[in-house]
């Protein structure tokens, strides 16, 4: 089968498409035949290892100390049961799904074929395009536990940092269907995408910084690692929650001890929680953002654009 390989650690051009060995699914496992894949912002950190320096040798010692220890890239797929491992029970051949491997490494979706676990699909949403579909898994799952574990509720005022990112346009959505107020922080150029995916008030942020304004948020969520808690907790209300994607950890312990503001972060991976954003995309109370589409053999160009940092919601790989 094709699939894309990073041998070494470096630019976009360590990508090269190969022929690798087809996989075969163990007993509890499932082959998907691919049909789209995306390129994420942790794509793009992992191949070329731009990570802070106090993570260098953690990061080396979990991903690869010389190069990556898994060579395909991608996260995050939709595609179509090939065939079943004999203990699968909730899937037959040819049913459409989409997934995520539950990995922190690369999980091997920018190639023709991947085996997954039964816990990492789900059935396609029908009314969503297999690109549109690949798009979903990452950004959405980041967005909805990240947005539960600050505790979201109806009638809160939300601000969103990053809105027109991956996560940041899944955020808007669902904090919108979770009844939020919700204010977007974007570039000039993505003003009106915003808009258009339900937030109530758009903030530039290449002409307006919104810690000045006088506007207090139950809760703040970084979804692109661009601002922290020292910076926006003036704008938190008293026991307003600062939600990021990133993992302050030192920021997070010490606000559950001495303060009323809070910090949070994490991820999630309940095949579940896939299963009710289906029902929420379906109900059309949600949909995936698509900026660009490559084909699987311009990857690497595809990681030259999402590197530059100013996609509009998701990048997909498409193999058909």
């Amino acid at each position: 089968m094709k699939a894309i390989v990073c041998t070494k650690y470096g630019p976009p051009e360590v990508l090269q498409l190969k022929e690798v060995k087809k996989p075969v699914p163990k007993d509890n496992e499932v082959l998907v035949r691919i049909h789209a894949s995306t390129v994420a912002s942790g794509d793009i950190r992992l191949r070329s290892f731009t990570w802070a320096p106090w993570f260098w040798l953690p990061g080396r010692i979990m991903y690869g100390l010389i190069k990556p220890r898994k060579k395909i890239p991608g996260n995050e797929l939709s595609g179509e049961i090939e065939a079943l491992g004999k203990d699968v029970t909730l899937f037959k051949v040819g049913d459409q799904v989409f997934g995520i491997t539950w990995t922190i490494s690369f999980g091997g979706a920018n190639a023709e074929y991947l085996c997954l676990l039964e816990n990492e699909v789900a059935i396609k949403p029908v009314n969503l395009t297999f690109e549109e579909a690949a798009a979903v898994p990452i950004g959405c799952l980041t967005a909805l536990v990240l947005l539960r574990k600050g505790e979201i509720s109806s009638g809160q005022r939300i601000l969103i940092y990053g809105a027109s990112g991956s996560v940041g346009t899944f955020a808007v959505q669902l904090a919108k269907y979770f009844g939020a107020e919700v204010t977007g922080v974007c570039s000039t150029t993505n003003i009106e995408m915003v808009k258009s995916i339900g937030a109530d008030r758009v903030v530039d942020y290449t002409r307006e910084d919104f810690t000045k304004s006088d506007q207090s948020y139950d809760l703040i969520f970084d979804t692109v690692m661009k601002t922290s808690f020292s910076k926006c907790k003036n704008s938190l209300t008293p026991r307003g929650i600062f939600v990021t994607v990133d993992y302050p950890l030192v920021t997070a312990l010490w606000t559950s001890i001495a303060g009323s503001r809070k910090v949070v972060f994490g991820i999630g991976n309940k095949i579940e929680d896939l299963s009710f954003l289906r029902e929420l995309i379906e109900a059309g109370k949600i949909k995936p953002v698509i900026d660009k589409c490559y084909p699987l053999e311009q990857t690497a160009e595809a990681h030259r654009y999402v590197e530059k940092g100013h996609k509009k919601g998701n990048v997909v790989i498409s193999m058909v």
